[in-house]
């Protein structure tokens, strides 16, 4: 994988050199994350994103473009309020993105959308904390899927020069964990015998134990990214 990142580094500063329409690009910029099926919301988890890629004209007035690119990025799920639990979980990709871009006539922002290919390069980090008696997540298994297909929606706003300022949404296509398995206690049901009747307790009252619901869930890497992008 290493050498492969290498090689496609090359390869993008060799074409924006040698090529007339084809430009290279350094950005470096922020994630804010979230992972669907977690049973937690919001964007809360921060992680960094950067790298290097490459943007070609399709015509002389480059309203059409196509760009690739080899970021690092980092992404996961954060909750501090232990509601239903708390999380603290990141995960290291590799990024390579594949859009196709629209430029704006009037204003010239660049607008894309495509796919980006995200590898694995570090299971989850991090910690988490539950109270088994009312919500708990299987912590058995926390291994993620080691690839991530994503759909990929892009905006970009020219700020000075070949400096822009860049808005991105990903989300994964494929589950990136599958099946992760939650628990939560609902109360109390009546304790029966092997009769289908009541249980009482000494006192004459009927006996219960507490009621567990339990599901399975797939889940997706749901991303915004902040950059700056120094286009050359």
């Amino acid at each position: 994988m290493r050498k492969t990142l290498i090689i496609l580094i090359l390869t993008l500063v060799t074409a924006s050199v040698h090529a007339q329409r084809i430009h290279g690009f350094i950005s470096s910029g922020f994630t804010l994350s979230q992972i669907e099926g977690d049973e937690l919301k919001g964007f809360s988890k921060w992680g960094y994103v950067g790298g290097v890629g490459a943007i070609a004209a399709f015509d002389r007035h480059q309203t059409w473009n196509l760009s690739l690119e080899a970021l690092f990025a980092q992404r996961g799920a954060y909750n501090g309020t232990g509601d239903p639990y708390s999380l603290s979980l990141r995960l290291d990709y590799v990024d390579i993105p594949l859009l196709l871009h629209y430029r704006d006539p009037w204003g010239g922002l660049l607008i894309g959308l495509g796919l980006s290919y995200s590898r694995l390069v570090q299971q989850p980090s991090g910690k988490m904390l539950y109270n088994p008696t009312y919500f708990f997540p299987d912590t058995n298994d926390m291994k993620f899927l080691n690839n991530d297909l994503q759909l990929v929606a892009d905006i970009r706003f020219p700020v000075w020069k070949g400096l822009w300022f860049n808005i991105r949404w990903q989300y994964s296509i494929v589950a990136v964990k599958k099946d992760w398995k939650f628990t939560e206690f609902r109360g109390t049901t009546p304790l029966l015998d092997d009769n289908g009747n009541p249980v009482l307790n000494p006192d004459g009252s009927i006996a219960t134990v507490p009621r567990r619901i339990t599901w399975h869930n797939d889940c997706d890497n749901n991303t915004l990214v902040f950059r700056l992008i120094w286009q050359f």
